[in-house]
């Protein structure tokens, strides 16, 4: 055989295993993104139905106690190898141990229900995110697949998950690739995570379910001095995601060592949810707090919206209600984009769409889903802004997020070298025993 026929072969045999490649994962690709997708309609069904009825009969929030109660009692005995949520999703890529149980799919579905209904300040992509994952796993044990054609699956679950909820499948699909490890992306999973999230959301809007939707009507031209405003912006964007990530953690860990027995944490942060709602007499910042995001687009909005938000979120999750984080990041980032179109001399619609994903960005730290989330909601003209925005959120939010097991696969910048291979949970207790050292 000459070099050349040799050559010829080889071309041949390469593109026969792509298209088993493809093919492979086109067949696993549709039951997950279906599924996961119907899962998603279920879940903004329902919390259409419940916020509607929150809305009409406020006096429901007294009920929140009741509601954690609910909540704590059910993962405490039915859900003690779930109750990681997202972080588990994480744990598994990095260190397989056991295909997640099923059951965490309508668990977190059932608990982010109750968290709505009686008024919990939370979100829902980490519920969609659980469900793709967990629906997505239970096809490893199926088909028996590798180690490494598990990561596949969990990417692809994930970025079912997250395109279906919130109608963005290019933004879900590099979501799921580049959350798993801060700074580099799963590229042996690029077509298996695209194909999976376009069904997702094909799937999910089939049945019928609306997303929201908001405009930025005018962007103005790139100049000097208004890319210098956007870099500040996407500067406080970042801080404020760091104070996110760290007011979640700080609760967490408060009703952690305040309160031996889990049941009982919501059931006490629900009780000083409660009393605030009806001392303030303001249900402003429960649920999801869309009409608010929609307001921050079109109208002037409290200027300390932002911070009522993120502690009555970070209060929220870190009592043990269930939800997500991103839609209250949203809520934070918007409103905080309205807030300082009062001194930074771009339109406020702009600035609420650059904090729209720009804290979303930095709490998550994944710039480039953020970037194409922020496109493909808001056009291509605010692009280079919100480019401008993630990036450096995603820079100043530092080796911090509100996914604890994600690790370090490339530093910030160079004097974070030594944070390589470590998760963030892992950054953060060295630092207190650096600090405690200090001190001592």
């Amino acid at each position: 055989m000459t070099p050349k026929e040799l050559y010829s072969q080889l071309r041949k045999i390469t593109k026969i295993s792509s298209l088993i490649f493809l093919g492979k994962w086109l067949l696993l690709a549709i039951p997950i993104g279906i599924l996961a997708g119907s899962a998603s309609a279920l879940l903004l069904f329902s919390l259409q139905w419940v916020t509607n009825y929150r809305g009409d009969h406020h006096w429901i929030v007294a009920l929140l106690p009741l509601g954690g109660l609910i909540i704590g009692l059910t993962y405490h005995y039915w859900g003690q190898d779930v109750v990681k949520g997202n972080n588990q999703l994480l744990e598994e890529f990095h260190h397989p141990r056991q295909v997640i149980p099923l059951k965490m799919a309508p668990l977190v579905l059932f608990g982010t229900v109750i968290t709505h209904l009686f008024g919990g300040s939370a979100g829902r992509e980490g519920t969609a995110v659980q469900m793709g994952g967990a629906i997505a796993d239970q096809f490893t044990k199926l088909f028996r697949l590798s180690p490494s054609d598990r990561r596949i699956l969990l990417i692809s679950g994930i970025s079912a998950g997250f395109a279906s909820v919130f109608g963005t499948p290019l933004a879900g699909a590099i979501f799921a690739l580049e959350v798993l490890l801060i700074g580099k992306m799963r590229y042996e999973a690029l077509i298996p995570a695209f194909i999976t999230a376009i069904i997702a959301d094909y799937s999910c809007r089939w049945w019928g379910v609306g997303h929201s939707h908001y405009s930025v009507d005018f962007v103005p031209n790139m100049a000097p001095s208004l890319l210098l405003w956007a870099l500040f912006a996407g500067l406080c964007f970042g801080l404020t995601a760091l104070l996110f990530s760290r007011a979640v953690h700080f609760f967490s860990s408060f009703f952690q060592s305040a309160v031996k027995y889990p049941p009982l944490r919501p059931v006490l942060g629900g009780i000083v949810i409660a009393l605030i709602v009806f001392t303030t007499d303001s249900t402003r910042y429960l649920g999801l707090g869309l009409p608010v995001i929609a307001d921050a687009f079109n109208s002037p909005v409290l200027p300390y919206d932002f911070m009522l938000k993120l502690l009555f979120t970070a209060f929220t999750l870190g009592a043990g209600f269930k939800g997500g984080e991103v839609t209250p990041l949203f809520f934070i980032g918007a409103t905080l984009g309205n807030a300082l179109s009062l001194f930074i001399p771009l339109p406020a619609a702009l600035l609420a769409g650059m904090g729209f994903v720009a804290v979303f960005s930095g709490a998550t730290n994944t710039p480039l889903a953020c970037t194409v989330m922020g496109i493909e909601l808001f056009g291509i003209e605010s692009g280079i802004y919100i480019a401008l925005a993630c990036i450096t959120a995603y820079l100043f939010s530092g080796h911090s997020g509100i996914y604890s097991s994600q690790k370090i696969g490339s530093a910030k910048q160079p004097n974070d070298y030594n944070d390589r291979g470590k998760t963030l949970s892992e950054i953060q207790r060295n630092k207190a025993r650096s600090n405690k050292t200090t001190i001592t």
